[in-house]
């Protein structure tokens, strides 16, 4: 089994807060990949729009590169994590500035045929 069996997306560096993108991460984990398909298009965050995108990478990847059917995947791992953030300054009242923080996710889908 091992990699063969899984294939994987990746986007990097995408404008979002991770702790929304965990949101949607959560919702589609360990599904099949037609219920996966399912919450991603009726949901209406950012987030799941992105992570759909990325899902149907997945399934090109797992049908091109590791000839797996398309009928028996599942959604194995979906893992978000924090890419750099970008710092600004917003100004205040009185001479005084806050500091905004944009942050940035970096999103992997793996996906593999059910055991």
């Amino acid at each position: 089994m091992g990699e063969k069996s899984n294939a994987k997306a990746i986007i990097r560096y995408q404008r979002m807060s991770p702790r929304k993108a965990r949101i949607v991460a959560n919702m589609i984990r360990g599904k099949d990949i037609d219920e996966a398909m399912a919450i991603l298009r009726f949901q209406e965050r950012k987030a799941a729009r992105i992570m759909r995108k990325l899902l149907v990478s997945a399934i090109a990847n797992a049908h091109t590169n590791n000839s797996l059917e398309v009928d028996n995947l599942v959604v194995k791992e979906v893992l978000v994590d924090g890419g750099p953030i970008q710092k600004r300054w917003l100004p205040r009242a009185m001479g005084r500035a806050n500091r905004m923080n944009r942050r940035t996710t970096h999103v992997t889908i793996v996906v593999g045929e059910q055991a």
